[in-house]
């Protein structure tokens, strides 16, 4: 089965970029060169998918080079149905680096990040529902289903800071992913309720 890199926009479109196919780097490509190389084109490209399509070959090569990097996952939780486990943190270092996962058949709310994000999906199937704002005078955060995307192995998919979605795990494993944010604090992250169609600041 082929691999996808999709780019998620702000009005809930996907489009294919870039070769998602990546062959194994000859030396060995470790994180610290993978979060020096990032912020080197953090300050090179000053637009989300201008950074979004410069990153994600990185984020890639890193996944294919340093394999203890994709059993750094914790088992979900089974009350929250999820788990996380961050893998960098740097004082004044703007980015969120962790491992995700989710027990089968858990969805999370609908949300945007506030901020460019990458998810590189490892093991499992999810399922990601993209939305966007469909305002209305009585109700200005209403969300219109646009489409969705299901991810397998090996597939990535790269949203801009107000790009929707919601997240549904499928099959009947775990799903766990490799999760990249250009924020440590996700201020400007909303979650989106449909029935009362009201958002809300994380």
């Amino acid at each position: 089965m082929a691999n996808h890199n999709w780019l998620v926009t702000n009005d809930g479109t996907h489009r294919s970029f870039g070769n998602p196919e990546i062959v194994e780097p000859g030396r060995y490509y470790r994180l610290y060169r993978f979060l020096t190389e990032l912020e080197d084109i953090l300050e090179i490209f000053h637009d989300d998918i201008g950074r979004l399509e410069a990153i994600t070959p990185l984020v890639r090569k890193l996944l294919v080079s340093s394999y203890w990097l994709q059993m750094e996952h914790r088992d979900p939780d089974p009350q929250t149905g999820w788990s996380v486990n961050f893998l960098y943190r740097e004082h004044e270092f703007p980015l969120t680096v962790q491992m995700v996962g989710w027990l089968p058949g858990r969805t999370s709310t609908i949300h945007n990040h506030g901020s460019w994000g990458i998810v590189a999906l490892v093991g499992g199937q999810e399922r990601n529902r993209l939305w966007r704002r469909d305002p209305q005078p009585d109700q200005p955060d209403r969300l219109e289903l646009v489409d969705e995307v299901i991810l397998n192995p090996g597939d990535v998919v790269a949203l801009t800071a107000n790009a929707i979605h919601s997240v549904e795990a499928l099959g009947n494993e775990p799903t766990v992913s490799f999760n990249l944010y250009g924020v440590t604090n996700f201020n400007d992250r909303y979650e989106f309720d449909l029935e009362t169609q009201t958002a809300k600041r994380f």
